[in-house]
């Protein structure tokens, strides 16, 4: 029997045969390589560089006595195209579209919204992070792991950038939300050439809280107020054991934190200084406390992810569940804004108000800022 062994180093990575696994290194340094290998290297190197790649981090704050605040990073190799988007209740939904392609053929999910809303939405097809009139807040992150298994009609099918949506504009907590889950059935999507491979973290005014993932085709809830940190890959399940395994009980600028940009490491440093996080005593202290845990765990301009591009975060994002404020900061510009959901029109028949947050001039409370839009982004 042959054995494979490859350098992920990208730049100088090599395919090479043994005929022992005691033959193989742990790490392989070749400067050469057979040419009836070539082929085969071509494919294996495709392959792996065209592996989806992990990205975000969510912090929710649900015990410090003043206000649930929760938190969330935006990572990802281009723009999502990130638009600040309030939405009135009476909104008409077609679950199964993604921008003008028909998504869910059979069955798809039609609504209409019982809340409003202020989201950021991604690419103009779907909402990546948001939260509702009532309370009701969610964010949508990466998981390579996510397969929602094979289309059942006879449930009405959501495509995926439209779940974190279809909850905002129908459920007021967190228990509604995950009754309605069955009720529908979420169905892969893709956008700019990235498949919708998500799971969904929820929270509430209350702090309540939920991840959401679907695995073998399956979902898999956690649902309870400690569920207060999510990254990407591994499961939820894996994160939360080899969270476990460490020991960070009696803090200290000495205990050693895992400090590269990968999820393993990041949710491990965001719920170790989430449980050291000192009581607020303004919602000004909360939100810079919540933002300065997702500054830390965001992911810098240039650093290297699994050795296979730039996966920088875009923007980050800081939300008042109690008092429904809404709070954007884009990475590539140098102020927080934020907006009061409660300040916008948001009865039925209210226009749409959308705001794009690329712009150095925006500063502080933006809710005046926002314009009508001229037609519903999806």
């Amino acid at each position: 029997m042959t054995y494979l062994g490859i350098n992920t180093d990208p730049a100088t990575s090599v395919v090479v045969y043994y005929t022992s696994p005691k033959e193989v290194p742990s790490m392989l340094k070749l400067k050469f390589l057979p040419v009836c290998y070539s082929l085969l290297l071509c494919s294996v190197l495709t392959a792996t560089w065209t592996q989806p790649t992990e990205a975000c981090t969510r912090i929710l704050w649900n015990n410090n006595d003043l206000a649930v605040v929760v938190s969330r990073t935006m990572d990802w190799p281009e723009s999502t195209e990130p638009v600040l988007t309030v939405f009135p209740r009476g909104m008409e939904r077609d679950g199964g579209r993604t921008g003008d392609t028909i998504t869910v053929k059979d069955n798809p999910a039609r609504w209409t919204s019982k809340y409003a809303s202020l989201v950021t939405t991604m690419y103009g097809i779907g909402t990546a992070d948001g939260l509702n009139e009532k309370g009701l807040s969610g964010h949508l992150l990466y998981l390579n792991d996510t397969d929602f298994g094979p289309r059942d009609t006879k449930r009405p099918g959501v495509q995926a950038g439209l779940w974190l949506q279809y909850l905002l504009d129908n459920a007021a907590n967190v228990k509604e939300a995950l009754a309605l889950m069955k009720q529908i059935q979420i169905v892969m999507t893709e956008a700019h050439g990235h498949k919708a491979t998500v799971h969904l973290a929820i929270e509430d005014a209350s702090g309540d809280s939920a991840v959401l993932e679907y695995i073998d085709g399956k979902p898999v809830v956690h649902h309870g107020k400690q569920y207060r940190v999510m990254t990407n890959d591994p499961t939820y399940d894996e994160q939360l054991a080899l969270l476990k395994k460490q020991g960070y009980s009696n803090p200290s600028s000495d205990t050693p934190l895992p400090g590269n940009v990968n999820p393993v490491d990041r949710f491990q440093r965001a719920s170790y200084f989430s449980e050291i996080l000192p009581k607020p005593n303004t919602e000004r202290e909360a939100i810079a406390a919540i933002l300065a845990i997702a500054r830390n765990v965001s992911v810098p301009f240039g650093a290297p992810y699994k050795g296979f591009g730039i996966y920088n975060t875009e923007y980050r994002t800081a939300i008042n569940l109690t008092d429904r404020r809404y709070f954007f900061e884009l990475t590539t510009s140098p102020n927080v804004i934020w907006a009061d959901l409660d300040s916008f029109q948001l009865a039925p028949g209210s226009p749409i108000m959308r705001l794009d947050p690329d712009s150095i001039s925006l500063s502080g409370d933006v809710s005046e800022k926002f314009r009508p839009a001229s037609k519903p982004p999806f």
